[in-house]
């Protein structure tokens, strides 16, 4: 039984697609893909915004952008004949930690959480705030109605899908035990304040000695100063995950025909199972077709062996310049093994995909073939475009 053939166009071209998310393991071809699927939509009258959480160059450079930053950016070179735009952007995790700050909390306290080292730590390398921060951006992106598609690009590697966890792992860390007890000498004020405190300070004094007095009053000021936002920052992460389950938004796996780029999609797909997120299907990328199938890898091989044989046989002198039908020869066997190389190729890939096909029967599929050099432009986008539509 063959799985269900996936129609890439059918699902930019309804309306009511407002979010499409690209996932996937690293070197599958991930953001070339959804630059693809970007410029797909802009020129079938989308205005389509894709953002970028992997920090390499392939998007802009795809796009004719000299860079990418936390602002989207204009794509020129779009065929305006179906009134569409393409706008494409990178996540800056801390340029938009400190926007949430300045745009939900008064110009003073934003000012001291800002200037707090402990923010400026966590907002940059604590684990955890790219995957929340690109959340955050993406309902940022949808609230304001100036796209109708947003087109995600997922970091590479499974953490691609940890953004589904990163309002649960903030809110962890927001309201863990030693959060709470860091910034309880500065509660001490409250009714038994002297009571606790005087528990609290043999912890304080333990977490003083571990981290060093600074560090201690930079986050019992970065908590006090951020306690009030907290509640903000949970709703509007639970408000965009309900967005990412809701029927307006599709998640695509990318993934290539080799074992291990296969086996994280069907990690993907299963995880996507368990969290109620709409999988609209795998996109198989880089497939080797066959060719000329009528002529198989073990015949090529055979035919490429006799004309070799028949080249040796006829001595060193067959082998000059000046004689055309031997040098001939040599070059249909040498076209011979290649053809039976990519023959090989293509069984060895239609084996490993079939194991993927065989254990998720029902999820849609679609094939884009390997392309001879890498994606640097509009046009190469427009050629991995071209493939997105039903072809049965």
């Amino acid at each position: 039984m063959q799985n269900p053939e996936l129609d890439i166009d059918r699902i930019i071209e309804d309306r009511r697609t407002r979010i499409i998310v690209c996932c996937g393991s690293g070197g599958v071809g991930k953001t070339t893909t959804a630059a693809a699927i970007g410029l797909r939509a802009a020129e079938r009258g989308r205005q389509v915004c894709v953002l970028t959480v992997d920090p390499a160059r392939r998007l802009a450079q795809s796009m004719g952008l000299s860079s990418l930053d936390n602002t989207p950016r204009l794509v020129d070179g779009v065929d305006d004949a179906a009134d569409g735009s393409l706008h494409a952007m990178m996540l800056d995790m801390k340029r938009t930690f400190d926007e949430i700050v300045e745009a939900h909390a008064d110009p003073a306290r934003a000012a001291q959480i800002l200037a707090n080292p402990f923010y400026r730590s966590l907002s940059s390398s604590f684990a955890g705030t790219q995957e929340y921060m690109a959340m955050e951006k993406l309902g940022q992106l949808r609230r304001s109605n100036e796209w109708d598609l947003i087109v995600v690009d997922t970091p590479p590697s499974r953490s691609a899908l940890d953004f589904l966890d990163a309002p649960e792992r903030l809110g962890r860390f927001l309201d863990g035990r030693l959060i709470r007890l860091l910034t309880a000498p500065v509660k001490a004020g409250r009714p038994f304040g002297r009571v606790l405190n005087a528990g609290f300070s043999v912890m304080t004094g333990a977490v003083t000695k571990l981290l060093g007095a600074q560090v201690l009053r930079d986050a019992q000021t970065f908590i006090t100063a951020f306690d009030t936002m907290f509640g903000g920052f949970r709703e509007r992460a639970e408000a965009t995950y309900t967005l990412l389950q809701a029927p307006g938004t599709s998640f695509l796996v990318i993934a290539t025909p080799e074992p291990d780029a296969l086996r994280e999609a069907s990690y993907f797909v299963e995880r996507l199972a368990e969290e109620r997120m709409p999988l609209a299907g795998l996109i198989l990328n880089r497939v080797h077709a066959a060719g000329v199938s009528q002529l198989s890898a073990a015949r090529s091989v055979a035919a490429a062996e006799t004309l070799e044989t028949m080249i040796q046989n006829e001595g060193e002198a067959t082998a000059s310049p000046a004689n055309y039908p031997a040098n001939a020869a040599g070059l249909t066997a040498a076209a011979l093994r290649l053809h039976a190389e990519r023959m090989n190729l293509g069984l060895r890939e239609r084996r490993v995909a079939g194991s993927f096909m065989s254990a998720h029967p029902a999820v849609p599929v679609i094939e884009i073939p390997a392309l001879p050099e890498d994606v640097h432009d509009l046009a190469g986008l427009r050629r991995i475009g071209g493939c997105f539509g039903h072809t049965g």
